[in-house]
């Protein structure tokens, strides 16, 4: 695992991680995130790095990507972008930053798809000892998921941890998107959880916001991950997520299938899954969610 050097200016991170005279040249914006603002840094020589950068106050944000990506990263499974450094800097506004490996993709190699779907599959095959304190499922830490905290309590079942640290905060912060009607559904719903979920056969480190933008051509052409909302569960809920905004090529559900059939009604817990993300996205983003929300508590 990286233990990531912590600098107090941007300029002191060049200096000290490429060579003292090293300056930043140029600074080309990334579109993309909607939380943090990313650039390339062209370097002296022109090596190029990639920064993500935030307020000061939220540093805290890039210190729990640092600790996600550090976990992918200890499975030796699937690439991850390689962590240079982590810091703050008032000469420009009081900001955080966070240093990470330029991706250079060339594009995505042989098998993409199958190849990944075997790597994320060794990824929750791997031990997660020591990645939750006190229980199974959960993880060392709270963390967020997208610009929102979550919560990560270690327990020993992961239907009662998918209750208490995923499904309840996210319905308690939506409350006001609720009639007395859509509350029935909900606390049926989650007084019989442990009728809908099932307990995984061993708990698997999760990437935990497992959508297509979050998974990239890395340097060497396969798949490799990025922004990690990491935690301990079971690994159904990453294959949830995957399925909701659009969706994976089929090669790789099959490939994944192929090497670890799924248990039957896969699909019904699926839309329990998703409902964490989609009532997190209605918490950020507002009441265009809803309706598929609404949906799926009616059916459960």
């Amino acid at each position: 695992m990286t233990t990531p050097q912590y600098f107090t200016s941007l300029a002191g991170a060049v200096c000290a991680l490429f060579g003292e005279g090293t300056k930043i040249e140029k600074i080309n914006r990334i579109s993309g995130g909607d939380i943090n603002e990313a650039c390339c840094l062209t370097l002296t020589g022109g090596r190029q790095v990639f920064m993500k950068s935030n307020a000061k106050e939220n540093l805290s944000l890039f210190e729990a990507e640092l600790e996600g990506l550090n976990a992918i990263a200890r499975t030796k499974t699937i690439g991850t972008p390689k962590i240079l450094g982590i810091g703050t800097d008032e000469s420009r506004g009081s900001v955080s930053f966070l240093l990470l490996e330029f991706i250079h993709s060339k594009g995505c190699g042989a098998n993409y798809w199958e190849e990944f779907a075997r790597r994320l599959l060794d990824m929750h095959r791997a031990s997660t000892d020591g990645l939750v304190a006190n229980g199974k499922y959960g993880f060392n830490g709270d963390n967020y998921i997208g610009r929102r905290r979550q919560l990560n309590t270690g327990y020993d079942s992961w239907i009662d941890f998918f209750r208490d640290c995923r499904l309840e905060p996210q319905f308690r912060d939506a409350q006001r998107y609720f009639e007395k009607e859509d509350w029935k559904k909900i606390n049926r719903m989650l007084a019989r959880l442990d009728k809908i979920l099932v307990e995984p056969d061993k708990p698997s480190l999760l990437h935990g916001d497992l959508w297509g933008g979050n998974v990239i051509a890395g340097n060497d052409g396969k798949a490799w991950l990025i922004d990690p909302a990491v935690y301990v569960g079971h690994a159904e809920a990453d294959l949830a997520m995957t399925e909701l905004f659009g969706g994976f090529p089929r090669v790789f559900y099959d490939a994944y299938r192929e090497a670890a059939p799924l248990h039957p009604e896969y699909e019904h817990r699926r839309d329990v899954y998703n409902l964490y993300h989609l009532l997190n996205h209605l918490n950020m983003f507002g009441r265009m969610y809803l309706p598929e929300i609404q949906d799926i508590i009616g059916r459960m």
